[in-house]
């Protein structure tokens, strides 16, 4: 049988993944309030994730008014 390309290599600029496959973003709604603050349990979550290849991370809004989803991840001030 051949071999399927969805296993092999690609590369995108400097960077090369492993395999082919791309985890889609998801929104977890896992963060620390007040504050939308990323937690050690978002931290984990990726961190299982990380070695299968490339992976999307969930959206994080840039202003409190700009939130889609309650316990998103926001980097704003």
């Amino acid at each position: 049988m051949k071999k399927s390309v969805l296993f092999s290599p690609k590369k995108m600029g400097t960077f090369e993944a492993p395999n082919r496959i791309i985890l889609a973003p998801m929104t977890r709604s896992r963060t620390a309030q007040p504050g939308d603050i990323p937690t050690d349990l978002m931290a984990i979550y990726y961190q299982q994730r990380a070695s299968a290849g490339f992976m999307i991370t969930e959206a994080t809004q840039i202003s409190k008014q700009g939130k889609g989803y309650s316990f998103t991840p926001g980097m704003y001030s």
